[in-house]
């Protein structure tokens, strides 16, 4: 080993190792030495300074990931809150759907009850309608007048007894028979088939009851005022209505033939043109039966009124009904032949006549043979006409 060669430099982390030199002064080495130190020192303090930028940062990184922790708590804890809000809330959606539900199929039974019951409205208010057209074409009945005495109005009162007849559809080769006894009636529907002879031909035909639709009957009760009368065909005069009533009362209290007399009121009506007329004196009106047209006289003319009693008409014991006529029956299947209408009408007539035959008196008999025809009933005889 050579002692005089110079000593190789160090390094450590880039900073130069220098060995002091034993062959260089003592003031040359304590000065290297120094330099040396100084730069440790300064080293020393950027280690120093780092570990404190790293502490610092590792602080913020700590209370960073703590804070993220928190957020993460809190985030899973809205997630949680969220899912029990979601299953809340689906579970509150669901029992709202069933109740829905349950609510729509309440409705629909209400509604399906509600077109039941107008159909069955619309039903009864077709048969009313029919009923109505019935009774407006209907003749009445006299049955009898009732107690007049002690009566201070003299008013007539009198009742009428009315049905309405029930029609029934007779289609081609049917026959109707109605027997003056139900019993023989009653006998041949049990027995269902009967063979006739038409013709030197034997037909078997069935009896049948007859069903009838809806029918009414009534009593109308009416009472015919004494002491008031109706004016219809009253002029237009360009006058206010107190001032017609006032005309119509003199007219009226001048009236002829013994009738008319003081008024007690005068009922008038300008759109209809009527009034109504209430004399004091009982049986004042019965002057003006048979009299319909009656002398007007205003403003310097002479109209025509008509004139008619003013009644008052009741509907009492009214009833619905309906039902199978006992009297009554219907027979089908009555093959054609070549014999006409009547004579076949006649044959049957003969044959359900024998008692033998289980038949009995007929009371009316309805053939048809081609197309169809209406034959009405009447309900307190059961009968057809």
């Amino acid at each position: 080993m050579d002692l005089t060669s110079p000593p190789l430099p160090l390094r450590d982390n880039g900073f130069e190792m220098v060995t002091p030199n034993p062959f260089g002064t003592e003031e040359e080495n304590m000065q290297k030495l120094k330099e040396e130190l100084k730069a440790w020192k300064e080293r020393v303090v950027e280690a120093e300074n780092l570990k404190g930028d790293l502490l610092f940062s590792n602080a913020c990184a700590e209370e960073e990931c703590a804070n993220a922790q928190e957020e993460l708590m809190k985030l899973k804890g809205w997630q949680e809150n969220d899912q029990k809000d979601s299953i809340i809330y689906r579970d509150n959606l669901e029992d709202q759907l069933h109740q829905l539900y349950r609510e729509n199929t309440e409705l629909k039974k209400d509604i399906e009850k509600l077109e039941k019951e107008l159909e069955e409205l619309s039903s009864v208010q077709a048969r009313s309608t029919q009923i109505q057209k019935k009774v407006a074409g209907m003749k009445l009945k006299f049955s009898h007048m009732e107690g007049m005495s002690n009566c201070a109005d003299v008013d007539t009162r009198c009742v009428f007894d009315a049905n309405v007849k029930i029609p029934f559809r007779l289609n081609q080769n049917q026959a109707l028979l109605t027997f003056e006894d139900e019993e023989v009636a009653q006998r041949l529907i049990k027995k269902g088939k009967h063979t006739v002879n038409l013709d030197n031909n034997k037909v078997d035909v069935r009896v049948l009851p007859v069903p009838l639709d809806m029918g009414v009957k009534f009593e109308l009760h009416v009472t015919v005022s004494g002491r008031k009368i109706n004016v219809s065909n009253i002029p237009e005069l360009p006058i206010p209505e107190d001032w017609m009533r006032d005309k119509l009362e003199l007219n009226f209290y001048k009236t002829q033939k013994g009738g008319g007399g003081e008024i007690e009121n005068v009922t008038y009506d300008s759109e209809s043109r009527r009034a109504v007329i209430t004399f004091l004196r009982p049986g004042a009106s019965n002057s003006f039966w048979g009299s319909p047209k009656y002398p007007f006289f205003a403003n310097g003319r002479c109209y025509t009124l008509f004139v008619s009693s003013h009644a008052d008409l009741r509907l009492k014991n009214c009833q619905p009904y309906c039902g199978v006529s006992k009297k009554t029956i219907l027979l089908k299947g009555i093959q054609e032949v070549e014999e006409d209408e009547e004579s076949i009408q006649d044959m049957i007539e003969i044959h359900f006549q024998k008692p033998s035959n289980g038949g009995g008196e007929i009371e009316n008999i309805k053939y048809i043979s081609k197309g169809a025809a209406y034959v009405c009933f009447e309900e307190d005889t059961g009968s057809a006409i």
